[in-house]
Parts: structure tokens; sequence; C-alpha cells
């Protein structure tokens, strides 16, 4: 007789009452956590995932609940945990916020895993089988050789890009940022052979590098990174790629000629402002010693020289920022040699130094935890302003977002990669990215229609093309 499997449902929680970075499908990506959980799972048991980035929560039988969450869904993976708690049902949460905050966490799920989940899961499970799971499981931070391949077909099939980690962790140590609190203060790298096993297995043609930085820093992660680039071509691997990266991923231009040899259409690099006292502030080492030095556009041109887009990501309501620096920031990026554009507000994380100065200081303005979670999205000022006040602050931010997001700067950018890269595809990444932004920050103004890149160039082959 066929032993019954045991239920093990995961849920990947949508933050739905409030717009910003984590609601488009097309700017999303699968939950890795979360299929690595699904391959670490024993085959006594049946997993199935919920993911509300394409389908409605529903209610499902189970005999155990692995929830993940960043800060901003973390109020909804509650309401969904005390659905099936009030069930008598066990929830078990994960990922950054809980690991930040799990005191929080245990006042409402049965179990929270601190860190990264794969040296715990299996005790978790055997524990939970005897009846004896305890209420806090601390991963430790194991060599990347031991990490274990995603189970890739549990994820959406809708999703625009597959999802694939070359390393973790980062030491670069930058204030508002909680990854060397949860992912270790130095670069962990994985196998190549393993990571280009695991590219040769997946079903999609476009990848996201999700790790912090892909080219990793000095002489011997560059080699890394070329013998990563030269893998995929020798390979054969037919598929096209964005990643993160510092500024110093134009120090070695066999790095760029490589990448996109292999690939690479789109780097995100985070710029966050063109002023140095700021990125000093800030703990942004590497941008500011630049700045020093000569400027971006150096980083930006090299970059260019080999068909690849840039995507500048940067930070408005900085502390020190006041109106006329914030519209400063917009001249500069609406004329400097970038090709796409994310721009998020200075938003204080758990686990960062920057929130827990200003939570000392009495800045922190939605402070009624866990429900005020919800607005900690990145495109809402959550925390009180030394130098404006809040009516300011949101006026001057739309003000400077429909600046850098208009139809008329989003052609000019194109126009503008095109002639830079030589390359439409990049010319195509780049501004399919522009336009997911635009219809953020527009999709409340029934004046801006939202964009598309058939509407705008009567581009009629966009279906192979990301963002669309």
């Amino acid at each position: 007789m066929t032993k019954q499997k045991k239920k093990l449902v995961l849920v990947n929680p949508l933050n739905t009452s409030t717009k910003g970075l984590v609601i488009h499908r097309q700017v999303i990506y699968p939950p890795l956590g979360l299929g690595i959980i699904a391959t670490l799972t024993p085959d006594d048991w049946e997993v199935e995932l919920i993911d509300e980035n394409f389908d409605s929560f529903e209610y499902i039988d189970a005999d155990l609940v692995g929830i993940t969450a960043l800060t901003s869904s973390v109020t909804r993976a509650y309401e969904i945990a005390t659905i099936y708690e009030e069930k008598g049902t066990p929830t078990v949460l994960g990922g950054i916020h809980a690991s930040m905050m799990p005191e929080e966490a245990k006042k409402i799920v049965s179990a929270v895993v601190v860190g990264e989940v794969e040296s715990v899961w299996k005790t978790l499970l055997e524990d939970f089988t005897k009846g004896k799971m305890k209420n806090q499981y601390t991963g430790k931070l194991l060599p990347m050789e031991e990490m274990v391949r995603p189970k890739h077909e549990i994820f959406h099939k809708d999703y625009k890009f597959s999802s694939v980690q070359t390393s973790r962790g980062c030491p670069m140590n930058c204030e508002f940022c909680s990854v060397p609190s949860f992912n270790g203060n130095s670069y962990r790298y994985r196998p190549i052979e393993d990571v280009l096993d695991e590219l040769e297995t997946i079903n999609h043609s476009m990848v996201y590098f999700v790790d912090d930085n892909l080219i990793g820093y000095g002489k011997r992660a560059q080699k890394r990174t070329i013998e990563f680039c030269n893998g995929i071509i020798e390979r054969g691997i037919k598929i096209e790629w964005f990643c993160s990266a510092s500024m110093n991923f134009a120090d070695n231009e066999e790095v760029i000629e490589l990448a996109a040899k292999a690939g690479c259409r789109m780097v995100l690099l985070g710029i966050e402002s063109e002023r140095i006292d700021q990125l000093q502030d800030m703990n942004k080492r590497l941008n500011a010693k630049m700045l020093k030095i000569d400027s971006y556009e150096i980083v930006f041109n090299k970059i260019h020289k080999y068909g690849i887009a840039v995507l500048g990501a940067f930070i408005y309501g900085l502390e020190t920022d006041t109106p006329e620096t914030m519209k400063a920031r917009t001249k500069y990026i609406n004329n400097a040699a970038i090709d796409s554009v994310q721009a998020t507000v200075l938003t204080p994380l758990p686990g960062t130094r920057l929130f827990n100065r200003m939570q000392e200081d009495g800045k922190i303005k939605f402070n009624n935890f866990p429900q005020d979670w919800q607005h900690y999205h990145f495109g809402e000022v959550v925390w009180n302003h030394d130098l404006m006040n809040q009516e300011t602050m949101d006026k001057e931010i739309s003000i400077n977002w429909h600046e850098l997001y208009n139809e008329k700067i989003l052609k000019k950018k194109f126009i503008r990669t095109l002639k830079q890269t030589k390359n439409p595809i990049a010319g195509i990444w780049s501004y399919g990215s522009n336009i997911q932004y635009h219809n953020l920050v527009f999709e409340h103004d029934d004046s801006r229609p939202q964009l598309s890149l058939e509407d705008i160039f009567g581009l009629k082959d966009v279906e192979s093309t990301p963002f669309m």
C-alpha cells in the first residue's frame, strides 16, 4: 500500500495595498528561495506553490505552509499565515524580513527561518514530522559549493525572466542595504560549472542573474567572470541576460566584451547619486572614489562600446536632499549617457544601519508595525525629512519622476541608446524597462496612457522582448 505524501504549500505573497516596484509582472522575478526549498524537500512530500504575482490566494489544505516575504510584502504574508494558523496548520516564515525581525514574526507564525535556509530545512522537516518543530531555525552561511539547484519547474510559466544565482554576499556595507546582514559581508562564489549546468536546464531564453554584484571585486573576480562568460559561449548556451554590478564592471574591457558575446544586454548599476558628499554619507565608497578621480561617463561609454545598455539606479529623498538637489539629479540623469532609469525613494529597511539610526532618532513616520510594513516598497516616503516637510517631499518627488519618465525623454533616451550601443536589442531592452517605470509612475493618472513599445514605435515583433 502506497503511503500518502504529506503536503507542503509554499506561498509567495504580494503587497496589493499600494503601488510600488513589486506589482508589475514585467519587472518581477521567480522566488528563488521557494524553488530551493522545493528542491530540499524529500520525495515523501508533495509541494505546491501559490504565487500571488499571478494567482489570487485560495486556501489549499496542507500539512505545513512555507512563506517567504520582503519587508513590503510581509504584512500580506502575516495575513495568509494567520488564515492557516487559525485552521490549525503550522506555518514557517523565511526570507530577509523575517531574518531581520524574527521576534515580530514569531508572534504570528509557528516557526521562523533566520538567514539562508539550506542548512536547516532538513532538520525543520524532521522536527515537524516528530511533532517537535522549534519556533526558530538559524541558518549558517554555507559554501556555495553546497547550494542546491532551485526547482524552476514550480515557477509560473509567465515570468518574463528566469532567475539564476552565481554568488551571495556583499562587502560594500552601504548604510541602506541589508544584504550583508542576510548573506554575509564577503562574496561567496558558486562553482561556474554548476551555474552553467543549471543554465542548460532552464526553458527561458532570458535570464536575470540575481547576484547583488555579478562581477564582484578585484582581479580574481574579473578572472571568474571571464571564465563564466567563456563557458556560456563555449557550451553554446543561447540566452540573453542582464545583471546587477558595481561601477567596477568597466575596469576590465575584456569582461565587458565577453559579457556581450555571452548574451548580456543590460547591466544595472547602483549609482544612487551624482554627488560625492551624499555617496560618502551612505558609505557608497566605490562610487565616491570614482567621482573624485573622474566621472561616471567613462564607465557608461565603455559599457556602450560593446552594445550593452546601462540601467542606472538612483535614490531620491536622501537626507541632505532639497528640492534643488533633486532637480539637479533629474537634470543630470536626463543628460547623462544612461539608457534606463530606476528611481526610488530612500527607504530605511529593518536590518540596516539606516533603519536603526532613524528609529533611534525618532524619524520613522510609518511605525505601526507590522501593518505599516506595506508602505516600505521604495515608492513612498516613510520617514520625516529634516529639510523638507511631507507635502514638499511628495510634491518634489512626483515632479522629478514626471520629468524622468515623460514620453519625450523616453524617446530621446531610446534614440541615444541606439546611437551609443549600435545595438537595437539593447535599445529595446532599455526602452522596455523605462516603459515599465513610466507605467508605474503614471498608473493612477488617467491623463497619461500606459505605454508599450508597439504603441510608440509601431514595433510588431515584441513578444520575444522583455518587459512586454
